[in-house]
């Protein structure tokens, strides 16, 4: 059987088919199909923008496939960067914070960090909603949560997005200090493919 992970971001890869090693199962993702299209996320929540990708792929495809959708919600912030996550840099709220020279994923940790300098309330969580779809009709979710605290300056470099400045609930360690089979375990992500991983083993097996 092949399934499709809705994603191009190398990180997600490399921690998705970590999850799905030992099942019966070839694992593709967007970076692997000649023929690619792009689903915007446009939705006001995580759910909706998973639903959406794996509806659009599977039946542009024609195969199953997983989308995730997933971000930091921070108290202080009133939930955001949330669904902005990816480009909580370039939209209006607290100001636009495009500096030459740094990635997408520096920029927004500036603009968080920028943002949070004054704040006593650290408290943050990354969300993780993951959905899986078939061409003929069928789909589950599942939801994932790590809570934690912003920290107040980067540390670590094995993680990605966040993760130097997120520091998981329990750990004196950011999530960027992390081994991939360390964050599986308590991240969002993890915790949501591992619930889903069990429904599909159950499907599949």
């Amino acid at each position: 059987m092949q399934l499709l992970l809705a994603t191009t971001n190398d990180g997600k890869i490399r921690e998705l088919r970590k999850l799905f090693e030992g099942l019966d199962i070839e694992v593709l993702s967007l970076k692997d199909l000649e023929d690619k299209i792009e689903v915007e996320e446009d939705r006001q929540t995580f759910l909706e923008n998973a639903i959406k990708k794996a509806k659009e792929y599977a039946l542009y495809y024609n195969m199953p496939v997983i989308a995730e959708d997933s971000g930091l919600v921070i108290d202080a912030l009133n939930g955001y960067p949330g669904v902005y996550s990816a480009r909580f840099y370039n939209i209006e709220f607290g100001g636009k914070f495009d500096i030459e020279g740094l990635s997408k994923d520096e920029k927004n940790i500036q603009k968080v960090l920028k943002l949070m300098e004054n704040e006593r309330n650290r408290s943050a969580r990354y969300v993780s909603v993951v959905v899986f779809y078939s061409p003929e009709g069928f789909g589950i979710f599942s939801e994932g949560v790590c809570e934690g605290e912003i920290t107040d300056k980067p540390i670590g470099n094995m993680g990605f997005g966040y993760d130097p400045i997120f520091k998981p609930l329990g750990f004196d360690r950011t999530m960027a200090q992390l081994t991939v089979e360390e964050k599986n375990k308590i991240s969002h992500r993890g915790k949501a493919f591992y619930k889903l991983k069990e429904k599909l083993t159950k499907l599949f097996s």
